[in-house]
């Protein structure tokens, strides 16, 4: 089993693909062309993005990090090596919902910012998050079982 995609209804599906390929690194996978509608994949590695069109604004708008209502979608998370870098190069595009915050007393380094997407969906951007280490190995090591792992299971 290995990870999909992600659907998100748009209101623009232009505007959100803009967003998600000048932001955040994905281009254009596919469109499935419905007659009416269509569908846009957006690709980034082995992760997808699914740009449905909405019928309707939302009902409520999130904000902080996102809604903690059961059976919705809390936000999207990406990794940078730079929340402050990224932040500025985004300048007046990035509409921030909260943070940028420190997670210090949990990982040094870890910083995080959430914004808001053309949609209102709610995107993490964070810096510093590592794994918790297991007992007697480090770092270096953790990571390398990481990747061992993942080639094993085809991620």
């Amino acid at each position: 089993m290995r990870w999909s995609h992600v659907g998100l209804n748009c209101l623009d599906q232009k505007a959100t693909e803009d967003f998600y390929t000048r932001w955040f690194g994905f281009s254009r996978a596919r469109v499935v062309d419905l007659g009416d509608s269509s569908i846009i994949f957006l690709r980034r590695g082995e992760a997808y993005l699914e740009l449905f069109a909405a019928e309707q604004a939302a009902s409520q708008t999130a904000d902080h990090d996102g809604p903690a209502e059961p059976g919705r979608m809390r936000h999207l998370a990406f990794q940078t090596d730079d929340v402050d870098g990224f932040l500025a190069a985004m300048g007046g595009a990035a509409e921030v919902t909260l943070g940028p915050l420190g997670f210090d007393d949990f990982i040094c380094g870890w910083r995080t910012v959430w914004l808001r997407d053309p949609d209102g969906v709610i995107v993490e951007v964070s810096q510093g998050f590592v794994d918790d280490e297991p007992q007697g190995t480090t770092a270096t090591q953790n990571r390398g079982q990481h990747r061992d792992s993942d080639r094993r299971s085809g991620s």
